[in-house]
């Protein structure tokens, strides 16, 4: 790949950039900017489809996430846009409905971003489902999203898909289609198509406390660590869309709680021993739950676990040495020969789910993963649901606010993402699968990000698909506070690359000196930092 290839494809001016946390509370220190329509409290994927729905009402709104974006569950998801097969199966059709309409809708709008790719759900001898009950649910599946491409897969297809895999206990598999994603990039994509119509978004900045009066939430309190007076902001709707934090912050107002935490553990390991193209779906031997061995990122990831979470949620959630032993015993035994071992992981990751509960003696994994959504005296709080439906949660989330609220304006358009003024052939003629995945995660910017880089920063860092251009872009432009936002988030680097991403250190200094104008002690401060957090969280399990 040549700078001759990337072509000045755009006269206008480059996208607005995420907002300047420093820059937006030196004016609200000044006086500006303290009253707004919707102030949105969480900068998950939930709070960003509320922020995305609102801005294209009309209405002034901002965003305050007390962490970086997606710092919690939406950065730490198993990456799926799916229907919910086993929603299907135990006969909740209206959620299955719903989420399939909108992965359909996030494949057609963000091509790159979300991407179709085929799973293969095992079917054990003597275990349920079968051969014929799954094709029937199957069938359901592909008639409510509008597609047919399930089929049946005997034991020696999938040997030659899956090298390695034991199928003597197999009666073969049943292949069907959901879809991918970065979640991470999801977020910032949606909070940059808000930002770019006139919202706020403001990371790493804390509401202290709700602005009650009146015995009504009328605004938020925020910590501001550059002056001794803290900044009150008012609002008519106050949105509580901190996810698995949502009780903590609900109940200022209202003492119930409704918030089951469960987590989510993921392993990730080189894709040279486990090269996979699909999803493998296959029940563990012990307890028969599903878990998943699939591509992502240059990488392979074998999750997911499904455990009550009751640590301190303001501690980043780690997987447990139980939890990893769970998932290496189920990939050794779909793969014997293999036999992984802890030294061969890359990286982990734990999510926690805002599940909303019904009680902790009901499995785990049988609670409904719907959304509810409540209101207590002028705070709005919404919790639990799928990544796959961010944006009709937000639109509950509206309804429930709508008597709060002045008058919407009209829109022309419910798309969640503008359509970039390139296709991937214009973009990058030499590469265009890269150009679409560009294109799907950073729009019309990704125009830009190419055009404002070197020739030797598009070059892809080892058997990942991102490249320095990518994060030069990030620091510049997407609210970097810290090492961790850039290798964890903006890029999953930290999390494909040996020793969370030592051997880019060298190139990132550059890049953070001369975009964030970091000196070597900041450097230093923040390389410390960044190495804690991944030997403590996304590691091997802390002993």
């Amino acid at each position: 790949m040549t700078d001759a290839s990337i072509k000045p494809l755009t006269t206008e001016p480059t996208p607005r950039s995420f907002s300047s946390r420093r820059d937006t509370l030196k004016k609200m220190r000044g006086g500006e900017d303290l009253e707004w329509d919707i102030i949105v409290i969480g900068g998950g994927i939930t709070g960003a489809g509320v922020l995305r729905e609102a801005t294209r009402r009309g209405y002034r709104a901002l965003l305050l996430e007390q962490n970086d974006f997606s710092w919690g569950t939406s950065s730490r998801s198993s990456k799926m846009i799916h229907g919910g097969l086993r929603y299907l199966a135990a006969g909740d059709i209206a959620l299955t409905k719903q989420s399939l309409r909108e992965r359909e809708r996030l494949l057609q709008e963000a091509p790159g971003l979300v991407d179709r790719i085929t799973f293969y759900f095992t079917l054990g001898k003597g275990l349920f489902p079968g051969r014929f009950a799954l094709s029937a649910i199957l069938a359901i599946y592909d008639f409510i999203a509008g597609i047919r491409d399930h089929r049946y897969r005997n034991n020696r297809f999938l040997a030659d898909r899956f090298a390695g895999l034991k199928t003597d206990h197999l009666k073969g598999a049943c292949a069907y289609s959901d879809a991918m994603v970065d979640d991470s990039r999801l977020v910032l994509r949606v909070l940059d198509e808000s930002i770019g119509a006139g919202a706020t978004a403001l990371n790493y900045t804390k509401v202290s406390q709700l602005l009650i009066e009146n015995n009504r939430v009328c605004g938020v309190v925020l910590d501001d660590p550059d002056s001794e007076t803290a900044l009150q902001l008012r609002a008519p709707v106050v949105i509580n869309a901190t996810g698995a934090w949502a009780d903590r912050l609900r109940n200022s107002v209202n003492p119930e709680k409704r918030v089951r935490p469960l987590r989510g553990s993921h392993l990730v390991i080189p894709r040279h021993l486990m090269p996979v193209d699909d999803v493998l779906t296959s029940l563990h031997p012990s307890d028969k739950r599903g878990v998943y061995i699939y591509p992502w990122e240059g990488a392979t990831v074998i999750g997911t676990t499904d455990l009550d979470h009751d640590e301190d949620l303001d501690i980043e959630a780690s997987i447990s040495a139980q939890e990893m032993a769970y998932l290496i015993s189920a990939f050794n035994h779909q793969f014997p020969q293999q036999q992984l071992q802890a030294s061969d992981v890359l990286s982990t990751w734990a999510g926690v789910r805002p599940v909303i509960g019904s009680e902790k003696s009901k499995d785990p994994s049988k609670e409904r993963r719907d959304h509810a959504v409540w209101s207590d005296n002028g705070l709005i709080t919404v919790s639990g649901g799928k990544l796959t439906t961010f944006r009709l949660i937000a639109l509950d989330v509206l309804a429930a606010a709508l008597d709060k609220l002045p008058r919407a304006k009209p829109f022309s358009s419910d798309s969640i993402f503008s359509t970039p003024e390139c296709n991937a052939d214009q973009l990058l003629a030499t590469d265009p699968a890269w150009a679409q995945r560009l294109l799907g995660r950073y729009g019309n910017a990704a125009i830009h990000l190419l055009t404002q880089a070197s020739d030797d920063e598009h070059q892809r860092i080892g058997e990942t698909d991102f490249c320095l251009a990518e994060c030069r872009w990030a620091l510049r432009h997407e609210a970097v506070e810290h090492l961790d936002d850039l290798l964890l988030r903006r890029t999953r680097l930290g999390m494909l690359l040996a020793d969370g991403g030592e051997i880019i250190f060298p190139q990132l200094e550059t890049l953070c000196t001369a975009e964030l104008g970091w000196s070597n002690e900041q450097w230093t401060a923040e390389v410390s930092r960044y190495q804690s957090i991944w030997r403590r969280y996304y590691s091997l399990p802390h002993q």
